[in-house]
């Protein structure tokens, strides 16, 4: 009973501490014993390959259920609140682009040959993705092919959303599920994440913290230029007025509850609430509040496009211009469907990595060393998006 009640208190406690604690030890047992850090290599490798497991999947039934499932608004408020979230989202991965370009930043990965399957520019790029969009829905989940499983979940969800109730519900509940083993994947985190940094460490040296600091630096820069220039533009560009005392309401109200639940949809009673206190319109809010917590992902199209891009440099892969533009776009479209659970926008990495031929495993490298980095990464991520949610809903329905 006592063994049970530990268990129920590691399972239960905050996985930020958790990480946080395993890093600790694994810089530690790197200095101790580098030959046993080495060792705890596989307890990286396996976390790593529990990823890879579920994120295929992930992918397919959130998108099917979410197209399926999907309620139609006649709220003539919420057209405007939708375009500045999409607008919000895309501007985010721009600037991410930008700051990436500015501040390159590579990874050490296991990898043999750094050059294989590098796309030339724009044009093999879009034979890649032309090719995989019309890969079999079984091989797309066998192989690892995000694209193709995007594709499939879009088709699915657009054709069952005229299905029978029972069928929804149906989809809507293996959604549940799959999330829910995400959930237990993502428990194992601690243990995954001490054993890549131990690792990591043994074979490279403290350098390998120099990187998770710079990627980190990158991620979290990009954030505050969104909530304090991008976001307030929008809103002037919207409301002709000083978006400045409403944003830093946002972030204050909004944002650090959101910094400490890391979740959006945990979030989602805190912004209810603030959205009353600050006399917006009920029948607005209480649809664009819940739909910003799913699409409204700036922070998500942030990591996804920063992490991609460290991949992309550190395998010499070269990057154009329409490129560029093709992944910001690909890091909206992918951040809008990232997962509600604490590190969701991680497993839609692979997604983007694989319009440069990046292998899953590569792919799933890269998600590991964002896991590394979540302890902030996605606390600040989730406090943009929640407070955003806040911003944008309050420059189009506050009350006259």
């Amino acid at each position: 009973m006592e063994k049970k009640s530990v268990l129920n208190k590691i399972m239960s406690g905050s996985l930020v501490l958790q990480i946080a604690v395993g890093i600790v030890l694994a810089v530690v047992l790197s200095l101790v014993s580098p030959a046993a850090a080495e060792n705890s290599m596989l307890l990286g490798n396996l976390f790593v390959q529990a990823l890879k497991a579920v994120a295929p999947v992930l992918v397919l039934v959130l998108v099917a259920s979410a197209l399926a499932n999907r309620k139609a608004s006649h709220t003539a408020q919420m057209r405007p609140i939708i375009l500045m979230y999409l607008t919000g989202t895309t501007l985010a991965a721009f600037l991410a682009v930008a700051m990436s370009t500015l501040f390159p930043t590579e990874l050490t990965l296991q990898v043999s040959d750094l050059s294989a399957n590098a796309p030339q520019g724009i044009t093999e790029v879009l034979n890649t993705m032309l090719l995989k969009l019309v890969d079999n829905p079984v091989n797309a989940i066998l192989t690892g092919n995000f694209i193709g499983i995007l594709v499939w979940g879009v088709a699915l969800g657009i054709v069952l959303h005229h299905g029978s109730d029972a069928t929804r519900q149906m989809l809507q509940d293996i959604a549940d599920g799959v999330t829910q083993i995400v959930r237990i994947v993502i428990r194992l985190a601690p243990l995954g994440i001490f054993g890549l940094v131990a690792g990591n460490l043994a074979a490279s040296g403290l350098s390998v913290l120099g990187e998770y600091a710079r990627i980190l630096t990158v991620l979290l820069g990009a954030m505050v230029i969104v909530a304090l220039i991008i976001n307030p533009l929008i809103v002037w560009f919207m409301t002709r007025s000083n978006p400045y005392p409403l944003v830093f309401t946002a972030l204050r109200e909004s944002g650090v509850t959101a910094f400490f639940t890391r979740s959006s949809a945990a979030n989602i009673p805190v912004n209810l609430a603030l959205c009353e206190r600050l006399n917006l319109e009920k029948d607005t809010y209480a649809m664009s509040i819940p739909l910003g917590a799913t699409i409204n992902m700036g922070g998500a199209a942030i990591t996804i496009t920063v992490l991609t891009l460290s991949a992309v440099n550190t395998l010499g892969i070269q990057v154009d211009l329409a490129t560029a533009f093709l992944l910001s776009v690909v890091a909206a479209l992918s951040a809008c469907g990232a997962s509600g659970v604490a590190g969701g926008s991680l497993l839609l990495i692979p997604l983007a990595c694989s319009l440069f031929g990046i292998s899953n495993d590569i792919a799933m490298q890269v998600v590991a060393v964002g896991f590394v980095i979540s302890i902030l990464q996605d606390s600040a991520e989730t406090a943009l998006n929640s407070s955003t949610d806040v911003v944008f809903t309050a420059a189009v329905a506050a009350k006259s």
